[in-house]
């Protein structure tokens, strides 16, 4: 397997990156690949400082870099040498086959996300049937893991763009987290038919009239942890803000609690802080690594801005895991034989004078 790495995306990047991928090198096989896409000075001083000699390591030459401020429709246009593009180009079908340069199988980068997003689009293009791809983060929940989607690929998605992602995310929720038959939900303002907008009432006549999808109906943003479904589907800014919330609050709590106990009972720190530690590490983004991009052409992973190493050698553990699974062959599939769905809703919404 072919995997590229942008060396040059997120915060901690180069060193915590190609730390990463260094320290990846021992779960992989004789015949993977492990391509380093950024500066080829850069990354051949680091490699030979810390004496790393591997055949398997391959250095894409991208001197540019899209940093997290910059517009990322406008920084993929005009940084055609940047480490985000390159990497894409090598998990795009514009890539050859085989030679320098050869097709990856997956890509991953930590940068900046609507720059990764931009040039998947662009350059890896999208799975047939599919108009907008979306971030699908795993959230290890109490019962189980739970995919939401979307994580900030699509603040203001259509109707139809929400309905694949359910699709997809479904097929994702089985094939790689083994379950049977995944419950999907709508994230809204409460559960009742009769709440939320337009958009989620159209996404939810959608869901609910697609055959073989286990659609369970809206949930809240408190239903998140609580098992209630395996798949959750909602817009961009909302899955995004949801997530880091999460994030933020487990910080807080976490460290409320150590400050709580050390000044009441330092002796009972000591006898649960192997608790703590393990809940700690169920939840913690760095052992989960990157989410996938689904509905692009190929295989693209998105990790946290704020990767380290550990985040990094994980996210290229699950690309590979991902790849494996040929659940984009499979979403492809299950998006031709539900396409009828989309349309019947579409021509009903002409009759009526608003279309999804």
């Amino acid at each position: 397997m072919r995997i590229a790495v942008d060396v040059m995306g997120g915060d901690h990047a180069p060193d915590a990156i190609l730390k990463g991928c260094v320290a990846s090198l021992e779960d992989l096989g004789q015949e993977d690949r492990l391509i380093l896409v950024g500066p080829r000075e850069l990354i051949q001083d680091y490699l030979t400082d810390r004496a790393v000699r591997d055949e398997r390591i391959e250095i894409e030459h991208a001197p540019d870099v899209i940093t997290m401020e910059e517009s990322p429709a406008k920084a993929v246009r005009s940084k055609k040498d940047s480490s985000i593009v390159k990497m894409a180009l090598l998990g795009s079908e514009k890539a050859p086959e085989s030679g320098p340069g050869a097709r990856a199988d997956v890509v991953l980068s930590a940068g900046n996300t609507g720059a990764c997003v931009s040039a998947g689009i662009m350059h890896m293009k999208r799975l047939p049937k599919v108009h907008r791809p979306g971030i699908a983060v795993t959230v290890p929940a109490f019962k189980g893991p739970v995919v939401m989607i979307d994580c900030g690929a699509n603040p203001e998605p259509k109707p139809t763009h929400l309905w694949q992602y359910g699709v997809m995310a479904a097929e994702l929720a089985r094939i790689v987290h083994g379950i049977e038959n995944p419950r999907v939900a709508q994230m809204n303002i409460g559960s009742e038919e009769a709440k939320g907008t337009d958009t989620v009432k159209q996404t939810r006549d959608l869901l609910r009239a697609t055959p073989g999808l286990n659609y369970v109906g809206y949930v809240e943003g408190r239903d998140l942890f609580d098992g209630n479904a395996d798949v959750i589907v909602t817009d961009g800014f909302v899955g995004n803000t949801l997530l880091k919330m999460a994030e933020g609050l487990a910080k807080s709590i976490f460290s409320a609690l150590a400050t709580e106990i050390m000044t009441q009972d330092p002796g009972l720190m000591l006898q649960i802080e192997p608790v703590f530690k393990q809940i700690w590490k169920k939840n913690d983004y760095h052992e989960h690594g990157g989410a996938p991009l689904l509905g692009v052409n190929g295989a693209m992973f998105i990790a946290h801005g704020s990767s380290e190493a550990k985040t990094i050698k994980n996210a290229i553990r699950n690309c590979r895991r991902f790849v494996s699974s040929g659940v984009n062959q499979v979403i492809a599939r299950r998006l031709e034989e539900v396409s009828f769905v989309a349309a019947n809703l579409t021509e009903a919404g002409a009759e009526s004078g608003s279309v999804a």
